[in-house]
């Protein structure tokens, strides 16, 4: 990770923005989740995020952005077998307002995007659990890749605030959360 962030910054002669979006769906049972799972998940979820998120601080310019992809199930769950997933997604919260007060400083913004059911390989919109998810989302669709990426870009142009979390679920709701 530490590489991929040190060429891309060599690249380009330094960073303004870093957009994270990584994600495994780890399911099931919660007496099923193994320590392996764990380490995966968390490793992916959370740990890369850190370390691309640190260095790509090193490479920013003042006033620059990052975004992280997170997940609409850290607040709401449907049904069981999401614990593990949930959890790891919910360190980006915490991730980012840690970001943002050691960040603020130099005008470097933090921001969470968190998605509702996107149609992905990870996710497919005609997938086995989408008629299920769609009975939660107010829109009744999945959303799009450019659905999120139009929540990435516009956070990325302008935000003021430090700090922030958008939540882009399919209509259930979209809110600030404050910076404590």
């Amino acid at each position: 990770m530490r590489a991929a962030v040190d060429v891309a910054a060599a690249e380009f002669g330094g960073l303004d923005i870093l957009v994270n979006n990584a994600g495994v769906f780890p399911s099931g049972p919660l007496d099923e989740v193994t320590l392996e799972d764990v380490d995966r998940t968390l490793a992916i979820h959370a740990r890369s995020v850190f370390i691309a998120a640190q260095t790509a601080a090193a490479h920013m310019t003042d006033g620059g952005r990052i975004i992280n992809i997170g997940s609409c199930l850290i607040e709401r769950l449907p049904g069981p077998g999401m614990t593990l997933y949930a959890m790891s997604k919910s360190a980006l919260k915490g991730l980012t307002k840690g970001l943002a007060r050691d960040l603020g400083p130099r005008g470097i913004t933090a921001v969470v995007v968190d998605p509702g059911p996107t149609d992905t390989d990870m996710n497919p919109a005609e997938g086995p659990a989408a008629d299920y998810l769609r009975g939660f989302i107010a829109v009744g669709h999945y959303g799009h890749a450019q659905d999120v990426a139009g929540m990435v870009a516009y956070p990325g142009r302008s935000w003021w605030s430090p700090r922030q979390r958008k939540l882009c679920p399919g209509g259930r709701r979209v809110r600030r959360v404050s910076p404590s």
